[in-house]
């Protein structure tokens, strides 16, 4: 019989709403988002809480992970670079979400970029399904991945989220009006 695996969950405030990470035990975390608007993050917590294999307690700060997360909000950008995470996913994905963590502070990679990074270079388009997939945002900084022609595309918790994390990590977004059309490539 399997045991539960034992989740810890906790809720920030931030400039762009309010925040939830979800941890292990060992501080490790499993999964962050903000939970105003933001559909992934709030099936992954409706996930987490109702599973017979998981167990979700509220907690403070587990693992240090809020308090980190909170300083990178108030402008401390490197509190979130080697935080514990836990990859779940495909292999894929898990290079792609590894490979996110590559990309400098206050720089954007495109798509392509990112497939060329990890080797896959003919794999741009299952480089944005894993992108949009990533479980753990910001913390996984999938916000820094940008269109071929430069244009903020899509962001689970939307664009304007996605512009101000960049500006806030100190890139001047100089890009094209947004656009769905050829801009993952």
């Amino acid at each position: 019989m399997n045991t539960p695996l034992n989740l810890l969950f906790d809720e920030i405030d931030t400039p762009l709403g309010p925040f939830a990470l979800v941890a292990d035990l060992d501080g490790c975390l499993r999964a962050s988002g903000f939970t105003d608007g933001h559909a992934r993050m709030e099936r992954q917590l409706a996930d987490f809480s109702e599973s017979p294999g998981f167990s979700l307690a509220r907690a403070p700060n587990p693992g240090g992970l809020s308090e980190a997360i909170t300083r990178y909000f108030a402008g401390d950008l490197a509190a979130i670079d080697c935080l514990p995470i836990v990859e779940s996913g495909t292999q894929f994905q898990r290079a792609v979400w590894r490979a996110l963590r590559e990309i400098p502070c206050g720089e954007t990679w495109s798509y392509a970029q990112l497939a060329q990074h990890i080797g896959r270079p003919t794999s741009v388009r299952a480089v944005g399904l894993a992108n949009g997939a990533n479980p753990v945002g910001v913390v996984v900084p999938c916000h820094r991945v940008i269109g071929a022609n430069g244009a903020l595309t899509g962001y689970g918790a939307g664009l304007e989220r996605k512009r101000w994390l960049l500006a806030h990590e100190g890139h001047a977004y100089q890009g094209p009006t947004d656009s769905v059309y050829d801009v993952i490539r």
